[in-house]
């Protein structure tokens, strides 16, 4: 089948090079001349208007910004569908809350990797894949499973795991998610932490590293093989006050709370909410971000992150060599190529 995947941001990347790799006929529905679409081109991938791509493809995946999603389908997408194509999204939002009403000759589908574009693509190309949810809202051709378990499939997921769910349950517990933990909640309570630490007279390079830069090395044991596996790798005195203080900080109020935030995500106030926000210019989304953006933690974190060697592109190769008496010895290269250190051992002939 034709695939039109639509936009070429984080998502888009990822899983349109992943389906051109698996062979899949694709193709990236973008404005012309733009820098996505000169972006895409770049990559080897084949770009046209968007309403080009819906008219010429089977499959259209929808992979633009929540908030414009809509108005695009509106003005570039619905006047162009045929019967029986099938239209995909990555996050049930717009379907779930009826912001997009399809056609009842369309089918309409959800394949949700859980990652983000890049980890989509670096996943794949080393020979792994995310998971991914998937999804049927309307099955007018009888056979939608199968097209997102293809789809699924080719962009990798298969390697990793397929889930079916429904696009309700994915729409709602991936904003919970978010709101209450993955962003939300985690950013809120490392800022937390940083000021209480600062105010009590702390240094705040001091609590960069304690409540946000050594998270990194909890969530990581966590991934790898869950709470207890974290448990098990930290000091006794670590896991006694996770056990003893944590309840104490998450409490019977903050979940009430978690419930507040769900039953505003169930009941589609928070889905008007942003859309309106967003539609009426994110005045108050901006100053909230830019006062996010100003936090002190932003300024020391910026400031630490600066002197770790991995993230200074700039530095040249340093080539250290270490001659060993016996009449052989070792090159230890050193390569820094921007993120990636390279370390090759390069064996040489010593003259005396």
């Amino acid at each position: 089948k034709k695939i039109a995947i639509i936009g070429f941001g984080s998502q888009g990347y990822g899983q349109g090079l992943n389906l051109k790799d698996s062979g899949c006929d694709v193709v990236i529905g973008v404005r012309q001349g733009g820098a996505s679409d000169i972006k895409a081109k770049d990559y080897g991938l084949k770009t046209m208007s968007i309403s080009d791509a819906v008219k010429q493809a089977d499959i259209i995946q929808i992979l633009i910004p929540d908030e414009v999603q809509a108005e695009v389908y509106e003005k570039e997408i619905k006047p162009y569908l045929k019967a029986g194509q099938y239209l995909m999204f990555s996050h049930g939002f717009n379907i779930h809350y009826g912001f997009i009403k399809a056609p009842e000759n369309i089918n309409v589908t959800m394949v949700a990797p859980k990652a983000p574009g890049h980890t989509v693509r670096s996943e794949y190309k080393d020979g792994r894949g995310v998971p991914s949810l998937i999804a049927v809202a309307q099955d007018y051709s009888g056979d939608s499973k199968e097209a997102a378990l293809s789809y699924a499939s080719a962009i990798g997921s298969g390697r990793a795991g397929i889930i079916e769910t429904t696009f309700r349950e994915e729409t709602e517990t991936d904003l919970f998610g978010e709101q209450a933990v993955l962003c939300g909640g985690c950013s809120a309570l490392i800022k937390t932490a940083f000021e209480t630490l600062v105010e009590a007279g702390y240094s705040p390079y001091m609590a960069y590293f304690e409540v946000c830069h050594e998270l990194k090395l909890i969530v990581d044991l966590i991934y790898q093989g869950g709470i207890e596996d974290m448990h098990y790798s930290i000091s006794n005195n670590a896991e006694y006050g996770d056990l003893t203080r944590g309840n104490r900080l998450i409490n019977s109020g903050v979940k009430a709370e978690m419930k507040n935030i769900l039953s505003d995500i169930q009941s589609g106030k928070y889905a008007n909410e942003f859309m309106d926000e967003m539609q009426n210019g994110g005045g108050k989304f901006k100053e909230l971000r830019t006062a996010s953006q100003n936090h002190l933690i932003e300024k020391i974190g910026q400031e630490i992150r600066s002197s770790f060697s991995w993230n200074n592109v700039k530095k040249l190769d340093i080539c250290l060599k270490i001659f060993i008496r016996s009449g052989y010895g070792k090159t230890l290269l050193i390569s820094y190529n921007k993120y990636v250190l390279k370390i090759q051992f390069i064996h040489v002939k010593l003259k005396e």
